[in-house]
């Protein structure tokens, strides 16, 4: 029998959304005291069930806003479900946003360290490796100015450097694979391809198909917070592309 590595069990997650339009904070604060404001509920997730197991590569598609953001932060830990559980054995790193994290004021460096220090590393252990996310992030003439200074494409290349530093145990993975150019993308599609071969869990969400075909085992068809299909991979592409 598979060890399961994921189980989400009838996840769903709802949210209030003002309901009408408010012209200034001053117009707020009025209807909020005479109990006149109207909330809309939006379902972002709808009673969604499945298990990943360990050392499976599980795709997840869908068009933007049909929920695979909002499930993967909630597989990660980052969003708390309005209902139903998930269920994690092992260790979580996920490459959401990358660079979101860092400081702007602190230097490269710095900010290697602290985003080291989030994911659970030693100090001892990432100056041991300094050199090794350095290289890996091709950022040697910069390494030393303030993140502010970075580019987006910049702050990704130096996220995923430190995210994939260490084999994880289960890796959640947004759309990393298009940052950077031509040469880095091809780079950071083999470390991915790498951890994928050494028995790590992979959630893998991607508006590429083709990479989902050769990537993935199954995949997941998400629309409108729904599940449409799940299966084999490269069939619920084949049924998503003839959609």
């Amino acid at each position: 029998m598979n060890e399961i590595a994921i189980r989400v069990d009838n996840v769903s997650m709802k949210y209030r959304l003002l309901s009408g339009k408010m012209n200034s904070l001053k117009e707020f604060f009025i209807h909020s005291l005479q109990k006149k404001i109207k909330y809309d509920e939006f379902s972002a997730l709808e009673k969604i069930s499945f298990q990943v197991n360990k050392g499976e590569v599980f795709g997840i598609l869908g068009l933007n806003g049909a929920g695979k953001s909002t499930l993967l932060k909630i597989i990660a830990g980052i969003l708390k479900p309005t209902s139903g559980t998930v269920e994690r054995n092992g260790c979580v790193v996920p490459l959401l946003e990358l660079g979101g994290g860092f400081n702007p004021e602190l230097s490269g460096v710095e900010n290697i360290y602290l985003n080291g220090m989030l994911l659970g590393y030693s100090k001892k252990f990432i100056k041991e490796k300094m050199d090794e996310i350095i290289e890996f992030s091709e950022l040697e003439k910069f390494i030393h100015t303030p993140i502010k200074n970075y580019s987006s494409g910049m702050k990704a290349r130096l996220g995923f450097s430190i995210a994939t530093l260490v084999k994880p145990e289960i890796l959640i993975v947004d759309e990393v694979l298009s940052v950077g150019d031509h040469k880095f993308k091809e780079k950071s599609e083999a470390k991915m391809k790498s951890l994928m071969g050494s028995g790590v869990t992979v959630l893998f969400v991607s508006h590429s198909i083709n990479q989902m075909k050769t990537m993935c085992d199954r995949a997941l068809w998400l629309e409108d917070g729904k599940i449409r299909e799940m299966g084999p991979a490269e069939d619920v592409c084949n049924l998503y592309q003839s959609n």
